[in-house]
């Protein structure tokens, strides 16, 4: 005798992947889509976390590399520089002095004199038709006489000096600047500012192989073969 249901082939077939979230109830269908929705959501939260913290492993090392550690080695270089250069002096000295003179002079040439009033001449020699007579004279003023001189004359005075001397001259200069107020800045920012950075940068991870998760033995071999981790 037929069956007088529906016929197997008139039946509605439900699909594997249908069957699998709808199963005719609504419980078991809710918790199907919800482990779904979180499985994904989870799978996408791991991507995400695996590309950020790729990229704060590279933001970490260029601040480190080129910021940090670039700033400390240039203050330091800059500690440790010298100023070396050429500086030109150009100006005009004044000098107003007073300079002693002392010295001997010698004096030797002929010369004329005049006489300033009446000279005596006692036992003077005058010749008289060639013959000469002893007798005494009296040069009258105003008298011109040739003599010549042969003395020394010693001199002892100050002569002022007052001159204007133009001075140009190239000065040398090698200034050590930690010899200089410059070295408590550079010292400063070395040591209060930048070091802490150093400190800091130096305690976050560089690589997965510097990370909490990879460092235990029961997950280091999944960091090294899917994350590189050294």
């Amino acid at each position: 005798m037929q069956p007088t249901g529906p016929s197997s082939s008139s039946r509605p077939r439900i699909r594997v992947p249908e069957r699998l979230i709808w199963q005719g109830k609504i419980g078991p269908a809710f918790w199907t889509v919800a482990s779904l929705i979180s499985l994904t959501i989870n799978i996408v939260l791991i991507v995400v976390l695996f590309i950020v913290a790729q990229n704060l492993f590279a933001i970490t090392g260029t601040l480190e590399t080129h910021l940090i550690e670039g700033l400390n080695i240039r203050f330091n270089q800059l500690d440790n520089a010298q100023i070396k250069t050429t500086v030109i002096v150009e100006d005009t000295i004044q000098v107003n002095d007073e300079i002693p003179v002392v010295f001997d002079l010698p004096l030797q040439q002929n010369t004329t004199v005049t006489l300033t009033r009446d000279t005596p001449v006692k036992k003077a020699l005058v010749y008289l038709n060639g013959t000469p007579v002893p007798t005494d004279i009296i040069l009258r003023k105003g008298t011109s006489l040739d003599i010549a001189l042969n003395l020394t004359v010693p001199v002892d005075q100050t002569v002022p000096v007052v001159l204007e001397v133009p001075v140009k001259m190239e000065v040398p200069v090698d200034i050590a600047l930690k010899q200089t107020s410059l070295h408590d800045p550079f010292y400063e920012l070395q040591e209060k500012v930048l070091q802490p950075y150093v400190e800091l940068l130096e305690e976050l991870p560089h690589g997965w192989g510097d990370t909490a998760v990879c460092k235990p033995a029961f997950t280091g071999w999944f960091c090294k073969i899917f994350l590189g981790a050294p």
